[in-house]
């Protein structure tokens, strides 16, 4: 008998943990749809392709500036292998098993690499973030952490997406290493 009601509050508790969870991820939901309402729609003409298409995992996206502070809308926080490509238009982030990303030439304002945002952290200079501007209303932005499969691609995309940001007018110019 007692080995059931042990079990069973174990069950409980499990259960109890488990609802938790998915209560503040739909709060953080949520709130990060304040945040970011839509995403840029991908135009039909991307122009040419500046750099990629390279593998990479998509690791999160984050208010720019707090590296923990993930945003969950639109399945922005949702960790998955990804193809990521810079073109004319912008970069194109295609996902397995969550929405993909389109962060348009004039919304960009700073690439550079970060050690770690929300959901992974490798040190040094080992993933590449890309702050963005989603929302011409939020001044704040996102940050958006990417993980390319291989290293040599990784100083490769942060230049190919700081001279996309170069090249369009009203952007601040360049590239920063974010913390």
């Amino acid at each position: 008998m007692r080995t059931a009601l042990a079990v069973a509050g174990c069950v409980a508790l499990a259960l109890l943990a488990l609802w938790g969870m998915r209560s503040g991820w739909r709060a953080r939901r949520r709130r990060t749809e304040e945040v970011v309402p839509s995403l840029p729609t991908e135009p039909a003409d991307l122009g040419e392709t500046r750099f990629g298409p390279v593998e990479a995992l998509y690791v999160s996206s984050t208010r720019a500036g707090d590296w923990l502070d993930r945003v969950v809308a639109h399945d922005l926080g949702v960790r998955s292998p990804a193809v990521v490509a810079v073109h004319d238009a912008g970069v194109r982030i295609t996902r397995t098993g969550a929405a993909d990303v389109f962060v348009p030439a004039g919304t960009l304002r700073a690439a550079g690499t970060a050690p770690g945002i929300a959901g992974k952290v490798v040190g040094g200079d080992g993933l590449v973030v890309l702050t963005w501007q989603p929302d011409p209303d939020d001044p704040r932005g996102l940050d958006t952490g990417l993980r390319p499969r291989h290293a040599a691609d990784r100083p490769a995309l942060v230049d190919a997406v700081a001279a996309l940001i170069d090249h369009t007018p009203g952007a601040p110019a360049g590239q920063e290493e974010t913390p």
